[in-house]
């Protein structure tokens, strides 16, 4: 599964990756980041609300969190298929609660709430920033950075805990997770917003709305003696956004293209992928038949498009844990720094099938990339990702593919260094194939 053919990226896109790990601590910062990088790609934002044209060229739709960018080569017919690179935008981590504002025994508070499934002790005693998106009274946006220590989760001291050896941590979500963020006897209702609009150069009272979370402020680091591992958090799923987004970016800048080549980031894939802008709703099949009918196709031409269709789902996955091992599969021991992943299951937690297979073996073929392949245990649950709902939603080949690291949904993952590169040169390889 290795091939001596020449790469495209090399260890300078893992630089770029940790530069937009750092820049990205929310999902709106997330597409924004990537919508500049296509931007200099010579791609343009169009609007949902506007009327489409059917021009070739790069393009791109925005809907909160999430971004679906395409590109049109020159004398692309209606019913020219699709090629897709899928990716979600969101983490797991603490998310702001309505009435943020709380606190007791002289310590101010922030009110959060879990999202996804994050291990909850790895934002234990971590200086904690805070980033998102504030909704306007004029109705516009505006996102929010505050990326210096501002929050903490402060852990239990050992003295009041010594049965800890014993039975091991054990964290309530509701009344162990309330980050601190000051001193004080009183909390004032609407302090933490009027902090956070100040900083935003806003006026009192003209933030009417927010969704806003924590992030770990400790930078992306290369790790080990030989910096071949890569230390950071939201590699799941950034990590696969960035180089989706790299891929698109460099695809677009070639001719004879045979297919249509797209990205389609979305959020809230850790809680269900049931949102406007997650997997299971209708966004990215909206805004395929849209360039459809935009050159001039029928319903006949998008069914044929469709048919034609090949989705990557591309999301971080499992390597082999080395004080875990059993845990694994074990026939099937994914390591880091091996190349990306083909992700398998049977009951179609995972929508890779033995075509879906033939395609992805191709890419990384032409790419000169090695690959390898994940299943889960027979004794361990599988999780999932987009892929399947992807599948089934539009009817689209899909095929589930991905980086394998360690610590997965902990505020700060881990991965082989060349690993990102190595996935980012299979997608070029899919998507220009």
């Amino acid at each position: 599964m290795t091939s001596s053919a020449p790469t495209a990226f090399d260890r300078g896109h893992t630089d770029d990756l940790m530069s937009f790990l750092a820049a990205s601590p929310s999902p709106y910062h997330a597409v924004a980041n990537a919508a500049a990088r296509l931007e200099k790609a010579g791609f343009r934002q169009v609007e949902e609300t506007d009327a489409w044209d059917g021009t070739s060229g790069g393009k791109y739709v925005l809907r909160g969190g999430a971004i679906i960018a395409w590109y049109v080569p020159e004398g692309a017919a209606p019913h020219t298929p699709f090629r897709i690179v899928g990716a979600h935008t969101d983490s797991p981590n603490l998310r702001v609660k309505p009435q943020p504002d709380m606190g007791a025994h002289g310590w101010r508070q922030v009110a959060v709430e879990i999202y996804g499934g994050p291990l909850l002790n790895s934002w234990l005693d971590r200086d904690l920033g805070l980033a998102g998106r504030l909704s306007l009274r004029d109705g516009g946006t505006r996102l929010v950075n505050i990326d210096r220590p501002l929050l903490r989760v402060p852990q239990l001291a050992i003295h009041m805990d010594r049965a800890i050896y014993e039975k091991g941590l054990q964290l309530d979500k509701q009344k162990h997770m309330q980050p601190i963020w000051g001193l004080g006897d009183s909390v004032g209702e609407g302090d933490l917003i009027a902090f956070l609009e100040e900083e935003s150069g806003l006026s009192a009272g003209e933030v009417t709305g927010w969704d806003l979370m924590t992030h770990a402020l400790e930078a992306p680091a290369y790790l080990g003696r030989d910096h071949e591992l890569l230390a950071g958090p939201r590699m799941d799923n950034l990590l696969s956004v960035h180089a989706g987004t790299a891929a698109l970016a460099s695809v677009s800048a070639r001719d004879g293209l045979p297919y249509i080549p797209v990205l389609a980031a979305f959020d809230h894939e850790e809680n269900g992928s049931q949102a406007d802008t997650g997997a299971d709703g209708p966004l990215l099949g909206s805004v395929l038949e849209r360039s459809v009918f935009a050159r001039g196709g029928s319903y006949e031409d998008r069914a044929r498009a469709f048919a034609g269709t090949v989705c990557l789902s591309s999301d971080t996955g499992h390597a082999v844990h080395p004080n875990y091992a059993e845990r694994h599969d074990p026939t099937h021991h994914p390591r880091a720094g091996g190349g990306p992943i083909l992700k398998v299951n049977a009951n179609q937690r995972y929508a890779t099938d033995g075509s879906g297979r033939a395609v992805f073996a191709a890419a990384c073929e032409r790419a000169g990339v090695p690959w390898q392949t994940f299943v889960s245990s027979n004794s361990m649950p599988c999780g999932t990702t987009i892929g399947p709902i992807t599948a089934a939603r539009h009817g689209i080949r899909t095929v589930d593919i991905g980086v394998a690291i360690l610590s997965m949904h902990s505020a700060r993952e881990l991965c082989a260094a060349d690993d990102p590169y190595l996935l980012a040169n299979a997608l070029v390889a899919f998507l220009e194939s």
